[in-house]
């Protein structure tokens, strides 16, 4: 069973439009709740359930584990990247 964070984290996750991202602190504060370390841990914990690939670090990187899986979905959403990475910059989903 979840808990109430760590739904209110993925729910929130769902949320972010194809092609865009968000970062973990960004959930953090938008939510009202917890840090961007608590929302990796429901993301690293939970993240299959949703579109994981669309929440990223700060610097739009991810785990390295995570990053081919990830870039197969950003090139087949159009994400911005560079470097292998999410172009934040050009990406970022605020919610609004």
């Amino acid at each position: 069973m979840l808990s109430d964070f760590a739904e209110v984290v993925l729910s929130y996750a769902e949320t972010v439009p194809a092609g865009r991202v968000t970062t973990y602190g960004s959930i953090a504060d938008a939510i009202g709740r917890g840090s961007a370390r608590n929302v990796g841990q429901v993301m690293s914990s939970h993240g299959r359930e949703v579109p994981w690939w669309r929440v990223v670090r700060a610097n739009g990187s991810l785990p390295s584990f995570l990053i081919v899986d990830a870039q197969e979905h950003w090139i087949e959403e159009s994400t911005p990247t560079r470097l292998g990475a999410v172009d934040v910059a050009h990406a970022f989903w605020s919610g609004n």
